[in-house]
C-alpha cells in the first residue's frame, strides 16, 4: 500500500511541474497527459480497495467499520475534486487553475493516505492475499 501511494504521490508531482513548466516532461507528452494518467491512476486504486480490499478488511475485522466507512467517503470526495480537474482540463482551464485542483487533491489525498497506512497496514498483513494479484487489491500501480 505505502509503494502505490508513493507512486501516486510521484505522479502528482510530475503531473505539477509539468503544468507548472507549460511543456512536456518528456517529449512525446502534452502536460495534460500527466493529469489524465493521475485521474486514472487514482481513480484505479480507489476503485481496487472499494471493491477488493475493503471489503475482504471487513470481513475480516468488522469492527474497523467506521474506519473503512471514513476511507471510503474520502474515495468519494477524491473522486469528485478528480471530476471537476477533468471538465477543468476539458474546458481549457489557465496553469494556475489546474494547479488549485492538483493543490486541493493533493491536501486530501495526502491526508486520506497516512489516516489508511495507519489504521489499515497492520490489517492487511493478516490477510490472506496469496495468489491475488496486486493490481487487482490496489489497483493499476499495484
Amino acid at each position: 500500500m505505502r509503494r502505490v501511494h508513493q507512486r501516486l504521490a510521484d505522479a502528482l508531482t510530475i503531473a505539477r511541474e509539468s503544468i507548472e513548466a507549460g511543456e512536456p516532461v518528456t517529449p512525446a507528452l502534452d502536460p495534460l497527459t500527466y493529469c489524465w494518467a493521475l485521474c486514472a491512476a487514482l481513480d484505479g486504486h480507489h476503485g481496487a480497495e472499494d471493491d477488493v480490499l475493503f471489503p475482504a478488511i471487513r470481513a475480516a475485522h468488522p469492527e474497523i467499520d467506521v474506519v473503512i466507512g471514513n476511507l471510503t467517503r474520502d474515495h468519494r470526495m477524491i473522486g469528485h475534486l478528480l471530476a471537476e480537474l477533468r471538465r477543468a482540463m476539458s474546458g481549457g482551464a489557465t496553469a494556475p487553475d489546474l494547479l488549485g485542483h492538483l493543490d486541493g487533491i493533493e491536501a486530501v489525498m495526502t491526508t486520506h493516505f497516512r489516516y489508511e497506512e495507519k489504521r489499515l497496514l497492520g490489517l492487511i498483513d493478516e490477510l490472506d492475499l496469496k495468489g491475488v494479484d496486486t493490481a487487482t487489491v490496489f489497483g493499476p500501480l499495484g
